[in-house]
């Protein structure tokens, strides 16, 4: 993943700001394969026309799990074992000053990071025992709940991965391109099929997509990674905004309910939301609308610059209209109808607390701190689905766990025990709001930690605000690079790790951005966050910089316009949000 130097600033101030734009005329070509040709134009590229990583699978059950690490080829190890869900993780000890001057064999220890494949977040008590168990016997207790319904195991050895995969597979789950140049986990809604009011189960469209294309060969080699979200629920869910595409439920006044088709959006250093392709995309035309977008990103997708090889700018020349068309002429071989576009939603999109199914049982929706779990607690919280006469859970692309199918005389125990494992299903707005990436404790792109001063920031925070009434969540993303996994520039309070200067002293921090977010209950439309040149905080004054924010904005807001703190984040004065 490269790191760009780029900062967005004035685009990234506007709402729905797009700063993504595609790489100026050169007389060099962009390895867009139907244009192009596909001859590849960088080292990237070259191995993975060699072998896309599907492959890398029997090398490593017959030669590196036998071998051990030192027995890895080094192609393999940087790329093709991400297609199997496997990352080098970080060598302890090796401070954020020196992440982008070393080479990544300096960086990387011999254990891996291995991310299970959740699509929908869809998951059996039966599948989280496993995971528990995995993590237990082969992670060092570690598991962490990511913002793509994923969850994410360290210290994994290569001696271990067979039969890992083994235990994994036989219960139905998955590593399989989990990450690399493919199609990434299918985000779905956490309460699909359960929710009163759903307007559609999108499970079978996500089931159909995974069964079709995870691991179908002509997929394989992307120009980057493909990221994919369906929702039914009209809480909007799945991030769809900021994946390179995304199916919301809508209701056509002909032809009943289907989807809103969205394509192009993205973070990391230069963020673009998707935009509305204006068509209607019926359950049955899912998949195969899907695969067009997906075949567009393989065939039109840029190439050559790894920085530029993302949907988003590919949109960005094109536009919409060429984008459809494309989609139609080349790839479906049929026009898709108008569409209208989803309503605002009513209600957040994170499933916290409790919420009534349609069947008159209860889901509970709670959250650990910025998604951090363990093994052995998971293994609990098995045990208390269970015994709570339920045998369903899913994971949200907000750090969170939604448990299904609790009888409304067992909801005050279970909400209970979750307590007694650190998931709150009646979490402080501050709690309920902060999420973080892996950090510089794992991840070799890191500059600074995370998981450690978000939690201890949260517990400040309630600590320090409990007197005062928030009127809404307040969103804290903390991230540890510039890379935006945790979705900085869509928070009300976001936070890029960089080395910052403090007193004269350069020392682990972030840079902040304020007022982004997506579409929610409220929030009419989605919109990046602004920055003020040179309002950095220290990694350890998280608590500090965020009480005295939120202070300002309880002082100053407008509140018979019931005005939300990214409203006032966008037109306070930059004296007030220092």
């Amino acid at each position: 993943m490269t790191i760009s130097d780029t900062e967005p600033r004035a685009a990234a101030s506007r709402p729905g700001g797009a700063t993504a734009r595609p790489p100026r005329p050169s007389s060099k070509p962009n390895g867009q394969w139907k244009i192009d040709g596909t001859t590849p134009l960088n080292g990237n590229e070259e191995w993975k026309q060699v072998d896309n990583g599907l492959s890398v699978r029997e090398r490593i059950e017959n030669v590196y799990s036998k071998g051990g690490f030192a027995s890895i080829d080094p192609t393999d190890l940087h790329g093709r074992f991400r297609v199997w869900g496997l990352y080098t993780q970080r060598k302890p000890g090796i401070d954020g000053g020196r992440t982008a001057t070393l080479e990544p064999h300096e960086l990387e220890d011999e254990y891996f990071m291995l991310r299970v494949r959740i699509d929908g977040g869809q998951l059996t008590t039966e599948q989280l025992r496993v995971i528990a168990g995995i993590s237990t016997e082969f992670g060092r207790d570690t598991a962490d709940l990511t913002d793509r319904q994923n969850i994410q195991l360290h210290w994994i050895r290569v001696e271990d991965v067979p039969e890992i995969w083994r235990r994994l597979e036989a219960v139905g789950l998955q590593t399989t391109e989990a990450c690399g140049d493919v199609p990434r986990v299918v985000l779905g809604s956490p309460v699909a099929g359960i929710a009163a009011d759903e307007l559609i189960d999108p499970t079978p469209q996500i089931d159909e997509i995974t069964a079709r294309f995870i691991g179908d060969d002509s997929l394989a080699n992307l120009p980057r990674k493909f990221k994919s979200a369906v929702t039914g629920h009209p809480s909007q869910d799945v991030v769809h905004e900021i994946n390179d595409v995304a199916f919301v439920a809508v209701e056509h006044p002909e032809l009943g309910v289907g989807y809103d088709l969205w394509v192009g959006g993205g973070l990391s250093t230069t963020p673009r939301l998707a935009e509305r392709l204006g068509v209607f995309v019926s359950a049955d035309r899912v998949a195969d609308a899907w695969h067009g977008v997906a075949q567009i990103f393989r065939d039109y997708g840029y190439r050559r610059l790894r920085n530029k090889a993302r949907l988003k700018f590919l949109l960005a020349e094109w536009g919409t209209e060429k984008f459809r068309q494309v989609l139609q002429d080349e790839y479906l071989g049929y026009e898709l109808p108008d569409g209208p576009a989803a309503t605002k939603p009513l209600a957040h999109g994170d499933h916290v607390g409790v919420h009534r199914q349609k069947d008159g049982r209860f889901y509970v929706g709670a959250t650990p701190i910025v998604g951090r779990v363990s093994g052995p607690n998971l293994a609990k919280l098995a045990d208390l689905i269970e015994a709570h006469g339920s045998s369903r859970l899913r994971t949200t692309p907000h750090q969170k766990v939604v448990i299904l199918d609790i009888p409304e005389d067992r909801v005050e125990s279970l909400i209970t025990g979750l307590d007694e494992l650190g998931l709150s299903a009646r979490p402080s707005l501050i709690r309920r709001g902060t999420i973080a990436c892996t950090g510089i404790e794992f991840c070799k792109l890191a500059i600074v930690e995370t998981k450690a001063f978000a939690t201890d920031a949260v517990l400040d925070l309630e600590k320090r605000l409990e007197q005062f009434e928030l009127p809404h969540p307040i969103s804290l993303h903390v991230n540890g690079c510039p890379n935006s996994c945790a979705r900085i520039q869509t928070a009300d309070i976001g936070l890029k790790g960089q080395l910052v200067t403090i007193d004269g002293e350069q020392v682990p921090g972030y840079q902040v951005h304020l007022g982004g977010g997506l579409v929610n209950a409220d929030r009419e439309e989605a919109g990046l966050g602004r920055t003020v040149r040179g309002l950095k905080v220290a990694a350890d004054g998280i608590a500090d910089y965020t009480e005295r924010v939120v202070k300002r904005f309880l002082a100053e807001r407008d509140a018979d316009a019931d005005e939300t703190f990214a409203q006032w984040a966008h037109r306070a004065d930059e004296e007030a949000l220092q």
